[in-house]
């Protein structure tokens, strides 16, 4: 196989479960399609600005050995797909938990663990203002969690508690992918920028780079199922 389609078979190899198992009777996801691509249009923007930017700064960058080198902008195409992709997937789990275990309530546990986690990541951002990638990861993580508690009666639909159980799951698959990416290498990151924390090759932020993701298309998801019969 040609090296320069690794990123695209990575990406392959990881939706092909959950887009087959759109299909399954009980959650029917593939009838929340238009919902579930046209609220991730938003969070992978800015995910994109923010990959664009990061990769200007020299936070992180891509290995051409393993990357078609089709690019927009700065970034390989193929990490503009990662945008779309890993959401579907994660949203996909996510639906999978409700579907599978309606019974799992809202708690106060959970929205207190949630508020924690915001107020924990605060503090850390500003511990560790000097590494790029801690600092607004753990700042924009911190950010939209204050702001979903703010408006949440815009998500009225977002169980928290299906939201952390779905995101403990998600780590696995998640790990995995990273693990692949980061030990190729397909993505080079500065060591400079993060704690130098690892799990594996994977940097300890990518943990919350990719709860924070999650959580922005879950809660675009809710915003739009607001109003919406289940």
């Amino acid at each position: 196989m040609n090296n320069h389609y690794t990123y695209f078979l990575i990406l392959g190899l990881s939706l092909a479960g959950p887009l087959i198992l759109s299909f399954d009777k009980k959650v029917r996801f593939y009838k929340k399609w238009k919902r579930v691509f046209t609220s991730m249009i938003l969070p992978a923007i800015f995910y994109i600005i923010w990959d664009m930017w990061f990769t200007n700064m020299g936070v992180w960058g891509f290995n051409e050995k393993f990357i078609t080198n089709k690019f927009v902008y700065n970034l390989p195409i193929e990490e503009v797909l990662f945008f779309f992709i890993v959401p579907y997937c994660c949203v996909f789990i996510y639906e999978c938990v409700r579907s599978y275990f309606p019974a799992i309530q809202q708690t106060k546990v959970a929205e207190k663990i949630l508020q924690t986690i915001g107020l924990v990541l605060f503090v850390a951002a500003l511990i560790f203002y000097k590494r790029q990638y801690t600092f607004y990861t753990f700042l924009f993580n911190s950010i939209f969690i204050l702001l979903f508690f703010r408006f949440r009666s815009y998500f009225k639909g977002f169980n928290i508690s299906v939201f952390l159980i779905s995101y403990l799951i998600i780590l696995i698959p998640f790990l995995v992918v990273n693990g692949f990416l980061t030990a190729i290498p397909v993505v080079v990151y500065n060591s400079n920028q993060h704690l130098g924390l690892y799990i594996y090759t994977i940097p300890m932020e990518d943990v919350f780079y990719g709860m924070l993701l999650f959580m922005m298309n879950v809660a675009g998801l809710e915003y739009k199922n607001s109003g919406i019969i289940r």
